[in-house]
């Protein structure tokens, strides 16, 4: 009878590396792999009470994410780290935070026989719970990163890769079958997590340091050097001013992070109505907003109501920055529309997935006479005349030469005045 099971047992885990291989492959989110990877568990004969994996990874809001599962529960809790987040005891004093520190790959810890070293105060409330044992493996990815001081890992270098741990409740915890069966599959488990994560993280690179757009684009393949289209679109360009003069007098992380708050106003208005941040150009941005599948009139008001926004928020934080006595610097917005070449640009070894053409140099150049004009917001002839809905909202400012453009082109601003401690 034992023989039987122990077959029927095999057959089970068979089934489940083959699965953890398909999962992979078709690249399950990492909540719903480690469900059905506890539940797979538990049909070939695991007790499980609780599972919990934890994973690295490369993203501009977060540095990790966990997810947990109990049994006849699902999946009870999913949290996401991030960067900024503050180390806190309840990790220091965590079997996970042991082991990285020891470098220890495998940990069993029988909770209902605890030894004085190897107890944990998340024990506890696994006790209350009645589990009985505690089995914790870290698997390594092969990605070797610098650790952050502030994860209160250690100095070194760490990969830390995938971290989980498997809570039983039978009475005298895992069998050393159980053991054997979860380190023959974990391996598997942590493959398949790594398979569906690096995707992710790809694509999450991507589109932060291109945009949705173009990062969805060249995570579908087209990577082509010289591989452009033509595409009509409507141009928000922003420059701050007087961004080189304070670079000079204002600390370095200062500055920094004056900028990276300036540019997060450019860019949340725009995405919030569906354009593209394209690129930054230092402390400046260019962005776009599709005119492919939508009216142009529509578009063009949907941008410049971006731009409205962006100039109502920069007013905002300026005016917080000068009651608290430290420096702050105006933007000029251009809005302009035309046909511009979408794609591959570059060497063959360093591409930029961007727009050229006529369209982006006059939108520049009619951001160029913002200080001439004396305004902070500078609207294009074709802009104008596409903008059906905004007739009433804009104010012409005459007819003017734009370097390096053969035709002078008639300039418009919004009619109201500029938003208070905005110049």
């Amino acid at each position: 009878m034992a023989l039987q099971e122990k077959t029927a047992d095999k057959l089970d885990i068979s089934g489940v590396m083959a699965w953890l291989a398909e999962a992979g492959l078709i690249g399950y989110d990492a909540d719903a792999l480690l469900e059905e990877f506890s539940q797979r568990l538990v049909k070939a004969g695991i007790p499980l009470l609780r599972s919990h994996a934890a994973f690295n990874t490369l993203h501009p809001q977060f540095r990790a994410f966990s997810h947990t599962w109990r049994r006849n529960h699902g999946l009870v809790d999913m949290m996401a780290v991030s960067h900024d987040t503050l180390v806190k005891d309840e990790w220091l004093q965590s079997p996970f935070y042991y082991m990285l520190s020891n470098e220890v790959h495998r940990l069993r810890c029988q909770i209902d026989r605890p030894r004085p070293d190897l107890d944990f105060p998340v024990f506890e409330e696994f006790r209350q719970e009645g589990a009985t044992d505690w089995y914790g493996r870290a698997i390594p990815f092969g990605w070797r990163n610098a650790a952050n001081p502030a994860d209160a890992v250690d100095a070194s270098d760490q990969d830390v890769g995938l971290v989980c741990s498997w809570v039983s409740d039978t009475p005298g915890g895992f069998s050393p079958e159980h053991i054997s069966v979860l380190d023959s599959l974990l391996p598997f488990f942590a493959l398949a997590v790594k398979a569906t994560t690096t995707y992710q993280m790809a694509r999450s690179i991507l589109i932060t340091y291109l945009g949705r757009d173009a990062g969805s684009r060249v995570m579908s393949g087209k990577v082509h050097r010289g591989s452009v289209e033509s595409m009509p679109a409507v141009l928000l360009l922003s420059d701050l001013r007087g961004f080189t003069r304070l670079a000079d007098t204002t600390p370095v992380d200062d500055l920094v992070g004056m900028l990276d708050d300036y540019l997060e106003i450019m860019c949340d208005p725009v995405h919030a109505r569906g354009g593209q941040a394209l690129k930054f150009l230092g402390d400046g941005l260019l962005a776009t907003f599709d005119l492919r599948d939508a009216r142009e009139a529509d578009v063009c008001r949907t941008a410049l109501d971006a731009a409205e926004d962006i100039r109502r928020r920069i007013a905002e934080y300026n005016r917080a920055r000068a009651s608290a006595s430290k420096p702050y610097m105006d933007l000029d917005l251009a809005l302009h529309m035309g046909e511009v070449l979408y794609g591959n640009v570059g060497s063959s070894e360093r591409l930029e997935f961007t727009i050229i053409g006529p369209a982006v140099n006059e939108t520049a150049r009619i951001e160029a006479m913002c200080q001439t004009l004396d305004t902070n917001l500078l609207i294009s002839e074709a802009f104008a005349d596409s903008a059906v809905h905004c007739g009433a909202r804009l104010e012409s400012l005459g007819v003017h030469p734009l370097r390096g453009v053969k035709r002078e082109q008639e300039l418009f601003t919004l009619r109201q005045a500029a938003p208070p401690g905005s110049r």
